[in-house]
Formats: structure tokens, C-alpha cells, sequence
């Protein structure tokens, strides 16, 4: 845990990082190899191969959608662009560009009519809301046309997202298949440079693009780098405060980023349901599929 590691002034949005802790470099083959195999088996114990991913134009999505084209093919993947009227023009195009590069098929739905039409009775709702009408209309989307064509909704939350609840709960949270999920998104980054996705998409700062001028950073106040070194050792290895801090985190980003996670544990589970039964949905009940049959 000793290795160094690169100060920042504060979360600019900068889009290049460098994966700073050794820890946090991965085998792109290696885990190529582990997530395609994985959308391939578990598609397969659904009796569906075929898989819907939502295009933002940003990294997460790229690796995810290309990701889903190896593990099925392009053919058997689409791509769904959804842009709301102030959806930066960037990302419209770097969605199209790595669909050309995949050679997918997509479908492109302007999600501005429903949401309007929705917050028509509450113009002064908050940014926030609007944002999360936003995902949860894409998602919604999502899932009517995977459930069209018989298909698998395929998730772009990285771990990072996920560990700092950094997501929109029945939004871009939901998923049937999640293959980057246990990547954080340095990992992701590294992941992108070997699929070959395209370098503005990799270049370019990490947004959900909810409204103009918007960074993950700049939201998160955080580097992406800095949050997946201290997020690594302390949850993958779950490194005592006192070592964190004698390691160089402060004090104060240990014990924010600890509270966020604390915060945000409903986005990681299934509605809790009250056990009064023998077996109980969710706590000690399973399907005959996950028993291995």
C-alpha cells in the first residue's frame, strides 16, 4: 500500500488519470476473457442472447456495449441512444461513432417529449429530479424494447458508481446483466484503451450528461483516481483507518467516503421485504437456476 500516489488540487473533471497504485492495474485479456464469458453463460441460463445497451457516448457504455458485442456478436446487440434537449452534442455523436465502430444496430429515441411533458405541472423542479426523470425514462426504455426483442438489458454502472451510490436507484442502477460492475473506472479506462474504444470517448471528461456543463467529478467532488485507490483498500482490503491514514488519505475524505457508502447501501439491494414465512424472497429463498441446475 505504499505506493505513491498522485495528489490532486480537487475534482477538475480532468479526463486522463493514471492508475497510481499497481493494486488497481488489471490484465485487460484476462478480464476480456471473464466478462464475456460471464454475459455469455448467464444470457444463456435466461434463454436470451441477445442484449440492449443504452449508448451515452461515454466510457462506461462504450466498454460495456463492446463488451456485449464480443461475448455475442454484433448482430445479436443493439445500441439505444437516448438524448434529452440539452444532451451535449458530443455525446450524440460518440454514441453513433462506437456504434459504426461495433457495427450494431440502434435505435435513437428523443426522451424531451415525455419528460416535459411530465414536469409541465412542476416546473420548478429541482435539477436533481429532473436528472433522475431523466435516467429512469431512459431505463424504462431500455426495458420495453429488451423485453420486444427478447433481450437482456445490459448494465454501465462501474464499481466505483455503485460503492458511492453515484447512480439513479430504477435508473441507470438497473440491469439485467452488469459486466463492469466490479471494475472501478480507472479499471474501466484501462479496459476501454484495450477494446479499442474510440479515443475522444476515452479523452473526454466522465459525465452523465443530466444538464450542460455537468462532470462526475465536479458532482462526486472527487478525482476518479483518488476515490478508487481509497475505495480499493479500504473495502476490497479492508484496510484500517489508522493505515489509511498513515498511508496519506486525510482524515476527512476517509471518513466522507466511508459515510457515502454507509448512505447509499438501498442502492445495492433488492427492496427489503419482512420476514414472516419460512423462506422469504430475497433473504434464504432461490431459484432452481442458481442452484446449478
Amino acid at each position: 500500500m505504499a505506493a505513491a500516489r498522485k495528489r490532486s488540487s480537487g475534482a477538475r473533471g480532468s479526463a486522463v488519470q493514471t492508475v497510481a497504485d499497481p493494486a488497481l492495474r488489471i490484465d485487460p485479456d484476462r478480464v476480456t476473457s471473464i466478462l464475456t464469458s460471464f454475459l455469455r453463460s448467464e444470457s444463456s441460463r435466461t434463454g436470451r442472447t441477445r442484449l440492449v445497451v443504452g449508448l451515452s457516448g461515454g466510457l462506461d457504455s462504450s466498454v460495456a456495449a463492446s463488451l456485449a458485442v464480443r461475448a455475442q456478436g454484433h448482430e445479436q446487440v443493439l445500441g439505444v441512444l437516448m438524448p434529452y434537449r440539452s444532451s451535449s452534442a458530443d455525446s450524440l455523436r460518440h454514441a453513433r461513432l462506437l456504434a459504426r465502430r461495433l457495427e450494431i444496430h440502434t435505435e435513437e429515441i428523443d426522451i424531451t417529449p415525455m419528460v416535459d411533458a411530465y414536469f409541465a405541472s412542476a416546473p420548478r423542479a429541482s435539477r436533481g429530479r429532473r436528472g433522475n426523470k431523466m435516467s429512469r425514462e431512459r431505463m424504462s426504455i431500455l426495458y420495453d424494447l429488451s423485453q420486444a426483442r427478447k433481450a437482456l438489458v445490459v448494465g454501465t454502472s462501474n464499481k466505483t458508481e455503485l460503492l458511492l451510490g453515484y447512480g439513479t436507484l430504477h435508473g441507470d442502477l438497473a440491469s439485467a446483466l452488469n459486466p463492469i460492475g466490479d471494475l472501478y473506472k480507472t479499471q474501466v479506462r484501462q479496459l476501454a484503451a484495450y477494446l479499442k474504444v474510440p479515443k475522444p470517448i476515452r479523452d473526454k471528461p466522465p459525465s452523465a450528461d443530466l444538464w450542460p456543463g455537468q462532470t462526475d467529478e465536479q458532482e462526486l467532488g472527487l478525482v476518479y483516481a483518488e476515490a478508487d485507490r481509497l475505495l480499493y483498500w479500504m473495502f476490497d482490503r479492508r484496510t484500517p483507518e489508522k493505515e489509511l491514514l498513515e498511508s496519506g488519505f486525510p482524515r476527512r475524505t476517509i471518513r466522507r467516503i466511508r459515510e457515502r457508502v454507509r448512505r447509499s447501501q438501498f442502492k445495492r439491494r433488492m427492496p427489503l421485504i419482512a420476514k414472516v414465512s419460512l423462506r422469504t424472497v430475497g433473504i434464504d429463498f432461490r431459484y432452481p437456476r442458481d442452484w446449478g441446475t
